[in-house]
Order: C-alpha cells, then sequence, then structure tokens
C-alpha cells in the first residue's frame, strides 16, 4: 500500500451542492486529506462510503477478517459470492467507482505505530476495546485525530478525540453576522452608521470586523480584522480612517465569526470520565447508563471470547451483573444503574441493521470531514443514540432466542435483533418511494439491506421523473459517471436489486402530482401499504400527504439543508398528518375555495399565482403534446386532469399564435379575464351587501370583498404583468418575445382602443359540457395546435429571473392582491419578492452526503415500527438532526388534532362517506342526505376547481342542477366522465352554514363502487 500525493483541481460541478455547506477552504482541505478506517462492517461501510463521495484525498481500508453471513444485513459493498472473502478486499472495488478523484487503497497487514503517522485522521468502528485503547493511544500520542464508532443492535456511539490542543476555524454552519453599512464619519473618534433596521443586531465591544463593497472610502475594502467599540445608540466606532478616502455609499461590515481551541481526553481517561452530548440531565443519564452497557458488552466479549447470544435471558443477566460491578464513573453524578435499560440492550445486541450503521456512520464521516477542514465543533466527546423505541412496548411481542437463531441468511443480523417472523413481515410489504435524488438513493440501499419488499408477494415502487445529472454523482450513491443522461428511477431501480435480487423494484419515470392522476389513481394506491417521500420541495410533500390522507396510509418523509435535517413519520389515525417545518408553512396549499374566491394573505395571492403559471404555461402544452402522441379523438382521452387541461385549452389558446402581437393580445385578455371578469362574476354570486341568516355580513373577517380592476398602463405591476405572460407565452410556443418596453406601450395602447370583447373573445364561459359540440369544437382546436411543432412546457425555474418566470408569479400576485385589498409585505415588494418566490417554489438547497445518510437512516428506524404490529403514537419519532451542532433531538409526534362543529367531531385522517346508491343519488338528495345525516346544510360544493353547488345560485340554475346525478352534474360542470373502475371515489369540498373562519370540514367520499 503506498498513498500517493494528491494535488488536483476541485471539481467545482461535481461538488456544487457540497460546497456552499464547507466553503472553498474546506474542500480543499479534504482533497489533500489521507484517511485510514479499520473495519468494514456495515459501519465502516457506511463511513467510507460518505468520505469517498465526499471527495477525501485518500482512503485506506484495513478489514483482514472474512466476509460473513451476518455481515451481508448492513454492508452494501459485499453480495453472498464476497463471502470468506477479506471485507477490504471485498470492498476496495466498488468505493472507488463512487469517485474516481478519490484514491482507495487496502492495507492487508497490522496497524503499526509507523503507518499512523502517515495519516490525519484514523477511524476505528466495530472493534475490540484492546484495539481502540491502543490505536487511541497511539493517535493522541502523535496528534492525529482518532475517531471510533460502532454499533450493537439498536444501539450506538461514536467517539472523537483530535489532540489536546485542536484549534476549530468555523465553529458554525451559521452565515457571519453582516448588515449594510449607511454612513462611516472621519473625525475622531470615527464612527459607522448601520442601517435603522440593523442596529439591534448583536455586535459587542471587542469583536473583529472586515469591511467589503465600500465606494471611494476602497481603502478599508479588504484590511485585516479590527476591533470595534459598540455605541450607546448602537453605532460602531472603528479604527482611524482620516488618511482616507472619505466615505461616499455602499459597503457591509462582516463580525469575524472567531476561532475556538477544544482539548480532549484520550479514550483511557475518557472512558473513566466520560463528557458526553446530551441536551438535559434525562439524557445525560441515559448516555452514561448506555456508557457503562458498552464497557460491559466489552467485557462479557474479553470473559466468554465470544458476543451474547440473541435474546437469551441467561447472557442478558451476566452483561447487567457485569455492568453493575464496573463501580461509579469518575466525575458524574452518582446514580442508580438503569437494570431494565442494560437489560434490553444485552437482549438485543447481537444484530447488525443497517439504519443503524447509516446514522452513526454519517455523524462519524462527519467527525472525519470536521478533523481535515477545522469547519464546525467536533463532539465533546461521546455521542450515544438508542432506537430501543423500535421494540414492542408489549413484552409477550419481544422476540425469542428460537426464532432469532442463526439462518446463514443475508437477513440475520436484523433477524437477531426482530425474529424471523419479523423479517417474513417487512418481506411481504409494498412500498412506494418518490424520489430517486440522494434521500431516495440511500433509502433504496436501505430497503435492500432491510428485504423491505422482497418476498413472492412484496415489492418497491420508485418514481422520479428526473434524468442523472453529473453533480449528482457526489451524493447519490446508486449512480455512476456512465449513467449521466438516464432515468433516476429506472437506474436506481436497477442498482437497488443488484444489491439485493430478491427485491422486485419497479421504476416510473412520470412525475407524480395532480397531473397524473390517471396513472396513479385508486388502483394503483390500492396496492400500496405505504409511502416514503424523499423530494425537495414542500409543494410535493403536501401532495404526497394529500394522496396520504385520501388512502389512508402511512407516510415518512425526510429532508436536509446542508448539515441539517429531519425525518417524520405519520400514521392514519395515529399521529397528526404532514404540516411541514413553521418556517414553510407558507408552503401549505390552502383550501381550494379560498384560494380561488376568498383569499385573505399575501402568501394566498402568492399561491394562487403559483397555481396560475402551473395551468397557463406548463399544463396546457403537455396536455396538448400529450394529446399528439398518444390520442386520436377526445373519445379516447380520460382523465379529470387531461379534460381539465382541455378546457383550459379553449379559453387560453383558442387560436395558435403566430407573431409577438398575438402573445401580447393573449396576454392584455387573460389580465382582464382574471382581475376584471372573474371578479364581476363572483360578485353577480355574492354581492357586497350579501349577509347570513343571522344577519352577519357575508364579507367580514378574513373575508374581503374584492373588486375588479381596470386595466392602466401606468401601473407598474399591470404592465409587468402583460410583459412577463406574453413572454411566457411565446417562449412556450416556439416564438421570439420582446424586451423593448416602449414598443410594448405603444402596441398595448393600439389594442385597447379596440373593442374590450374582441380581446377577451378568445376566452370561453366559466362553465364547460361535455357535449357532442364542445367535443367537436375541441377536436378542432387539437387539429390546429398538432400541424405545428409540439409546445414547451414551461416548468418554473429558481433561476430563471431573465425568464420571466418570476416576474409573472411577482405581478400575478400584486394584482390578486389589489383586487382584494390585500397589503404586500414591504419585503415582497422590493426585489426580495423574487427571493421569497423561488424559496417558495423551488426549494432547491444544498446537501452533503453525510446528513443525506442519517435521514434516510432515521427513517429506516420508524419503518420497522410502521410495518410491525399496531403501536400508539408515543412508539413513534419525529427527528430533528444538526451534524454540525452536534445535535440529534427525537420527539413523539402529535396526536392528531380534533376539530368539532356542534356535533361533529372529527381529525384530518377521517371523511364523510356516502355511497351513490343504484339508482344514483341526485344533488338534491345529496343536499337532504347530508343535513339529515350529519346535520349540515351545505352552501358550497365543489370538486376540484369546479363550483357544483353554491346557494347563492339563481332560482333557475339551482333548477336546472338540483335534479341531476351528481355524476352528471360533474360531468357538465367540468367535462370529465367519472369512470368508477378507475377513479372509485369522487371528492367533494364543502362549506355549511354556521360554519367560523377556521372550519375546515372533512372531505366528502361520493363511493361511487
Amino acid at each position: 500500500m503506498a498513498v500517493k500525493e494528491s494535488s488536483q483541481r476541485l471539481d467545482r460541478e461535481l461538488y456544487s451542492r457540497q460546497l456552499p455547506v464547507l466553503g472553498l477552504p474546506a474542500m480543499q482541505r479534504i482533497q489533500e486529506a489521507k484517511v485510514l478506517l479499520s473495519g468494514l462492517q456495515g459501519l465502516g461501510a457506511e463511513v467510507a462510503k460518505n468520505l469517498v463521495l465526499m471527495g477525501v484525498g485518500s482512503l485506506t481500508l484495513h478489514d483482514p477478517q472474512p466476509t460473513c453471513w451476518s455481515d451481508l444485513a448492513a454492508q452494501f459493498l459485499l453480495s453472498e459470492k464476497d463471502l470468506g472473502k477479506s471485507r477490504a478486499e471485498a470492498s476496495q472495488k466498488h468505493l472507488a467507482q463512487l469517485n474516481e478523484a478519490v484514491q482507495v487503497f487496502v492495507h492487508a497487514s497490522d496497524i503499526t505505530e509507523d503507518l499512523l503517522l502517515k495519516f490525519q485522521v484514523v477511524v476505528l468502528t466495530s472493534s475490540k476495546l484492546e484495539d481502540q485503547l491502543t490505536m487511541g493511544a497511539l493517535c493522541h500520542k502523535h496528534g492525529v485525530c482518532f475517531i471510533m464508532a460502532d454499533t450493537r443492535g439498536l444501539v450506538g456511539q461514536v467517539f472523537s478525540d483530535f489532540g489536546d490542543e485542536f484549534v476549530v476555524n468555523d465553529p458554525t454552519e451559521t452565515e457571519p453576522l453582516s448588515p449594510d453599512i449607511q454612513h462611516i464619519t472621519q473625525c475622531s473618534p470615527d464612527i459607522l452608521t448601520l442601517r435603522e433596521e440593523d442596529k439591534e443586531l448583536s455586535f459587542c465591544d471587542g469583536d473583529l470586523v472586515t469591511f467589503s463593497g465600500i465606494e471611494d472610502m476602497v481603502e478599508l475594502n479588504g484590511c485585516p480584522s479590527q476591533p470595534i467599540h459598540v455605541q450607546k445608540d448602537r453605532s460602531l466606532e472603528v479604527e482611524d480612517t482620516s488618511t482616507f478616502s472619505p466615505y461616499l455609499c455602499g459597503g457591509t461590515v462582516t463580525k469575524d465569526k472567531g476561532s475556538e481551541t477544544v482539548r480532549h481526553k484520550p479514550l483511557d481517561r475518557a472512558l473513566l470520565e466520560p463528557c458526553v452530548v446530551a441536551s438535559n440531565a434525562c439524557e445525560v443519564r441515559r448516555a452514561l447508563c448506555l456508557h457503562q452497557a458498552f464497557r460491559a458488552l466489552h467485557e462479557f466479549q474479553h470473559l466468554y471470547g465470544r458476543p451474547l447470544q440473541p435474546w437469551d435471558p441467561v447472557d442478558a443477566e451476566i452483561m447487567v451483573t457485569l455492568a453493575r460491578n464496573l463501580g461509579p464513573l469518575k466525575e458524574a453524578e452518582e446514580e442508580p444503574l438503569d437494570e431494565a435499560l442494560v437489560r434490553m440492550v444485552a437482549l438485543s445486541s447481537a444484530g447488525v441493521l443497517s439504519p443503524m450503521a447509516a446514522i452513526l456512520g454519517a455523524v462519524a464521516a462527519q467527525e472525519v470531514v470536521k478533523a481535515i477542514s477545522k469547519k464546525f465543533m467536533p463532539l465533546d466527546q461521546w455521542l450515544y443514540f438508542d432506537a430501543l423505541d423500535c421494540l414492542p412496548e408489549d413484552e409477550k411481542f419481544l422476540p425469542n432466542p428460537e426464532d432469532c437463531a442463526l439462518k446463514d441468511w443475508r437477513y440475520d443480523g436484523q433477524i437477531a435483533v426482530f425474529g424471523a417472523g419479523f423479517q417474513e413481515t417487512l418481506s411481504c410489504q409494498r412500498y412506494l418511494l418518490v424520489g430517486a435524488g440522494a434521500i431516495g438513493c440511500e433509502l433504496l440501499k436501505g430497503f435492500a439491506l432491510m428485504g423491505l419488499g422482497a418476498g413472492t408477494s412484496g415489492s418497491v415502487t420508485v418514481v422520479d421523473m428526473d434524468h442523472i445529472e453529473y453533480s449528482n454523482l457526489s451524493r447519490q450513491f446508486l449512480f455512476r459517471p456512465w449513467d449521466i443522461g438516464k432515468s433516476k428511477a429506472e437506474v436506481a431501480a436497477a442498482a437497488t436489486q443488484d444489491l439485493n435480487p430478491d427485491l422486485e423494484v419497479t421504476a416510473y419515470t412520470r412525475i407524480l402530482d395532480h397531473t397524473t392522476e390517471d396513472i396513479y389513481a385508486d388502483n394503483f394506491f390500492s396496492h400500496v401499504d405505504g409511502v416514503v417521500a424523499a423530494v425537495d420541495t414542500f409543494k410535493a410533500r403536501y401532495y404526497l400527504s394529500a394522496r396520504c390522507i385520501h388512502y389512508l396510509k402511512p407516510l415518512l418523509e425526510a429532508g436536509t439543508l446542508g448539515t441539517k435535517g429531519s425525518a417524520s413519520v405519520f400514521v392514519p389515525h395515529v399521529t397528526e398528518v404532514y404540516k411541514g417545518p413553521v418556517e414553510a408553512s407558507e408552503g401549505a396549499p390552502a383550501p381550494v375555495c379560498t384560494l380561488r374566491y376568498f383569499p385573505g394573505t399575501y402568501e394566498h395571492t402568492l399561491q394562487w399565482a403559483q397555481n396560475e403559471f402551473e395551468e397557463l404555461f406548463r399544463l396546457p402544452a403537455e396536455t396538448i403534446n400529450r394529446y399528439q402522441q398518444a390520442a386520436t379523438s377526445l373519445e379516447d382521452v380520460s382523465g379529470l386532469q387531461m379534460l381539465t387541461s382541455l378546457q383550459l385549452l379553449l379559453g387560453v389558446l383558442r387560436v395558435r399564435p403566430q407573431t409577438w402581437q398575438d402573445c401580447v393580445e393573449w396576454a392584455l385578455g387573460h389580465w382582464r379575464l382574471r382581475f376584471c371578469d372573474d371578479i364581476i362574476r363572483l360578485l353577480r354570486l355574492f354581492p357586497p351587501y350579501k349577509v347570513h341568516e343571522d344577519g352577519a355580513p357575508f364579507w367580514s373577517g378574513p373575508k374581503q370583498c374584492p373588486q375588479p380592476l381596470e386595466f392602466d398602463i401606468s401601473q407598474d405591476m399591470h404592465f409587468l404583468y402583460i410583459l412577463a405572460a406574453a413572454n411566457l407565452y411565446a417562449q412556450m410556443h416556439g416564438l421570439p418575445g420582446s424586451l423593448d418596453q416602449p414598443a410594448l406601450r405603444v402596441l398595448l395602447k393600439l389594442l385597447l382602443q379596440t373593442d374590450p370583447p374582441h380581446v377577451a373573445s378568445i376566452f370561453h364561459r366559466e362553465t364547460a359540457k361535455s357535449d357532442p359540440e364542445q367535443l367537436k369544437e375541441l377536436q378542432e382546436s387539437l387539429e390546429v395546435w398538432t400541424k405545428g411543432p409540439a409546445l414547451k412546457p414551461l416548468v418554473f425555474g429558481k433561476n430563471e429571473d431573465s425568464h420571466f418566470h418570476v416576474d409573472f408569479v411577482r405581478a400575478a400576485a400584486s394584482l390578486r392582491s389589489q383586487n382584494y385589498g390585500i397589503s404586500e409585505p414591504a419585503d415582497y415588494a422590493q426585489i426580495s419578492c423574487s427571493c421569497q418566490s423561488k424559496r417558495i417554489m423551488s426549494q432547491i438547497i444544498p446537501a452533503i452526503a453525510t446528513t443525506t445518510a442519517a435521514v434516510a437512516g432515521l427513517l429506516g428506524l420508524e419503518m420497522y415500527k410502521v410495518v410491525g404490529s399496531p403501536r400508539p403514537v408515543g412508539a413513534f419519532r419525529h427527528t430533528y438532526l444538526d451534524l454540525a451542532g452536534n445535535r440529534l433531538e427525537r420527539s413523539v409526534p402529535s396526536a392528531p388534532a380534533i376539530q368539532n362543529f356542534h356535533h361533529l367531531q372529527w381529525t384530518h385522517w377521517d371523511r364523510l362517506k356516502v355511497h351513490a346508491g343504484h339508482p344514483e343519488m341526485t344533488l338534491e338528495s345529496l343536499l337532504a342526505h347530508l343535513q339529515e345525516h350529519h346535520g349540515l346544510k351545505v352552501t358550497m360544493l365543489l370538486y376540484d376547481n369546479a363550483l357544483l353547488y353554491s346557494a347563492q345560485d339563481s332560482a333557475e340554475c339551482q333548477a336546472q342542477r338540483l335534479p341531476l346525478r351528481v355524476t352528471e352534474l360533474v360531468q357538465q360542470v367540468t367535462g370529465w366522465v367519472p369512470e368508477p373502475e378507475r377513479q372509485r371515489v369522487l371528492v367533494l369540498e364543502l362549506s355549511c352554514e354556521g360554519e367560523e373562519d377556521d372550519t375546515a370540514f372533512p372531505p366528502l367520499h361520493y363511493e361511487l363502487l
């Protein structure tokens, strides 16, 4: 084994998601680092994989032990054909393929003191205590950072020793304080004034600061750090600037984050004087008890020359006695040993679990990165993690020794913890994974190792519409360079089956959202036991949550943001439904009727504008292209979304544009439709003077009475909407747009002189009917498009400012706000509105391999609970992870919130059910049924976005609709013909008399079968 020098340039494209997390200096240190890893069982494989993906300079593997069956439960680099081979030798080739820039070596002989001197970091996993003490002492002596990690069943530990004095250059992941400068005086003393909104920022006397971006007083830019003195008015006294040029404007002052020095004890001392990572006294006590349990495990191995047998009560009692006899720890409050905890550790310690390896391997790999880069605070010094909550609370459901006996099977490590019966249950599961990116790849690896769906009646389905890009290779470890350009779902499915040939993985490459509900329909979800979300937008998470609520399926979801991550589980009728993090609450979809008719906040108008972008510039184009490729007549077209899009087609694309003027004419017509005509129609239904039966005004509280707008070319947002919409419309049709604003103003003035009905005539009536006449009309319109090139669906992009994506959303939201008298937040009104829109609509975030692996492992633990026997809410865990801040916080989910209306009680998991009957009931009988059986007097009934019934409808309209069968009414209003064999339920949304503003009734499931 020879370690070569590495001096290659950093591949910024490959590490484009990692660079924002670690920074260029840290990445350069990582690229030059040399690491020794001893121990290549499941935990070691996880550490190795993470380090190679993150681009460590060289990694030397050491593990001469032969591969055995129990390794395969967590070691994804090995397979049955490697049984008997050296773990390190068998793993080396697969690791080297993950990143050609990383040198991966194997050291086959014993580790010597001289060998250790060649490395900056040494990692020891799944090792004997004697080896840990020997290697730890040598590393501490020579200033080599030492990390030890181990897992035993459902408990794990990580230990870090970075030496007597280790300097952390960048202790936290938070951005440095960097406010704008308002002014700098040149008198004695020199005073720097901050903008009013920044004066409360936490500068302190003596803080070191630097300056950048200052105009004229350029001498300050790039100067070495200098101390400041904070004045009473929160201005800052800086060093003498009398010889500098006068200050004119601009610039920022940045507070140095400062370095910190860490002092670690060597392992032999830390064993007896442990410092544990914990956030409260209860966690400290549990961690110290686990510390003693690990010491007792090592003592048992030393005395008996073997590990404990799975679920052997005799071995467990011996270990409890050993732990009891260890005596108290130094410098720790003397607490009685939690013998029940130690006993449970002993009983379940013989197994090896892939989720535990993923979590502890991520923590250990992040410690390696901290040691190399000097970025983020290392552990101080022991971290303990246990997931004993995965075991059944009722002792009668715990495994027995016979059920956990080794079978020379790839799942032996898992069976040793949960038993063969549980393994059979896992193998029969049918799970849907949405997203085959970084988290998705880690989850698929976990499914393969766990055997989830690997039985004859089980399966895993993976959905992802994206294709593999070069930058994916630094985190999405199932992909290789030769896979670039291929489907993520298809490549990931094939790679997963390579990991476990018994697992059948089906790949879907069509997006799973409201546009494809004809594909992912009732029959599809009826063959799914649960859903795992590995998506990167809150919008996608909310949609999947809605599907899981509709079909009553458990949802497991995870997300990451740099070194932070979360993993959550949502179980029907047991936990609350997915709501997203507090800071993302603006991404939660508001009720349809709120967005469409009664917006009350700027967030509502912004969400409405997002929907407008999709419905105008993506969905119609996709519908037409799909029609051209797959259908010859409208009779061949089925599915609500398809027909809805075709109806929208008549309203938006009646005549295919040929020129820029056509695009402007369309944009002006659509402006009038949305911000004038639609509002007038709404006010006819709900006049400004309307009152409820009790005399209370209808338009009150969050329901603000709207006013139609008149187009005014002098208004910035009016003009911006036309500019953006016309350019987007042109892009969709492959036509040249225009940035010539003066010319556009001239054209608009000409168009405004024409009859408004002429401009708006391209728009169809609000309610369309699926009758032969309209089908013919739709057919004729579609034939126009089939003669031209395919349309280009526009997908909102976070970096598409120059392509009018953000401009359209900003202008549409602003105009909608003007309709309803909603104030725009000041920061939205400025350029930050663009950032806000992009942040909400495109949650693309920096990421690293360690956090990704950790959250996938955490979901694997929750999967054990979801798949097993029914559990109470207290068994489940939401987890928040911060690898930079050494935080791993687990909490019990909330139980479903109960809502009340008169005598009714329900949660988000509930629904009102009504059978359509034979013969099918009419709208009138449905309304009567709801009032008679549930005491609900319906005032509004919607299907998707379509208004089926309003108590304010004219007598003529009600006379026409009330006698219709419900499916007939849906067909008449939406143009869609319900197909019970494909969609068994119509989901209706209702409002009722007497409801409060915050009442959200459960959906009405109108069952067709």
